[in-house]
């Protein structure tokens, strides 16, 4: 069916953590199609702000026909969003982008930040072994409800909670071994995530985080360097909107 523009209504919205929101919307259409790993732009009510805001799926309902949108208040468009109450409706496109190319492997679940709440869809849909690890600033935020799909592994910025330092040193502090990762977060995290793998052999997709403009593959304003020569532009680049936001490691330049 492809991406549709619709009129969502606000099932719930609550904030989860200091600038972090969780919203709920009915969407049917969007999610009876959408998977892991893709996402919807936001449209705000404000006319003089004509690009929406790409947030990705937390959590797909396709009984309840709902979408879960985890994200941080970072400007106007977000602060907006935050506002919105149970009944109101909002304008959303979707689904966005490729998920993740899902393999029945034993996994390693990665998210840093505001990376980590679309691996929370990820691992409900994973059939397979899981160990999940999450990497937080300080406060945390959905781990609850990571713990009923796997064993999870926390590191922290301030030492606070779990290992003190990043997700790579969480994994090695506590053995956490896979055949396969999948990662979201800043890149510096996915740089260190894709070295990392590549020393163990171990095949790893990454979902990129990237500012974008039109969200749809059009303006060519979210590029990432790749090793393969894009069809669309002719040079060595892929659109992370359309082509990504999932690529597998070695496919991308970070």
């Amino acid at each position: 069916m492809g991406k549709l523009k619709i009129k969502a209504q606000v099932v719930r919205q609550e904030c989860i953590g200091t600038g972090i929101y969780s919203l709920v919307l009915k969407a049917e259409p969007i999610a009876e199609q959408a998977v892991a790993g893709q996402f919807v732009s936001v449209y705000s009510s404000d006319g003089s702000k004509l690009l929406p805001r790409p947030i990705s799926l937390c959590d797909i309902d396709k009984e309840k026909g709902t979408l879960r949108l985890v994200y941080r208040v970072v400007g106007a468009g977000t602060k907006e969003f935050s506002q919105l109450a149970a009944g109101e409706y909002v304008d959303i496109l979707g689904p966005l982008g490729n998920g993740f190319m899902q393999e029945k492997k034993k996994a390693i679940l990665i998210g840093g930040g505001i990376g980590i709440p679309p691996m929370l869809e990820l691992a409900k849909e994973l059939d397979c072994e899981k160990s999940i690890v999450l990497g937080y600033r300080d406060e945390l935020f959905l781990k609850d409800e990571f713990e009923q799909y796997g064993t999870c592994y926390v590191s922290s910025e301030d030492g606070k909670h779990g290992v003190k330092g990043n997700v790579i040193d969480a994994i090695k502090e506590y053995g956490v071994k896979g055949d396969i990762i999948y990662a979201c977060g800043p890149t510096p995290m996915l740089r260190g995530i894709k070295a990392y793998a590549m020393e163990q052999g171990i095949t790893c997709e990454i979902s990129m985080e990237e500012r974008m403009a039109c969200g749809i593959g059009a303006c060519l304003a979210c590029v990432c360097k790749t090793k393969d020569v894009d069809d669309h532009s002719m040079v060595h680049n892929r659109r992370i909107c359309k082509d990504g936001p999932v690529f597998y490691a070695e496919e991308v330049e970070l």
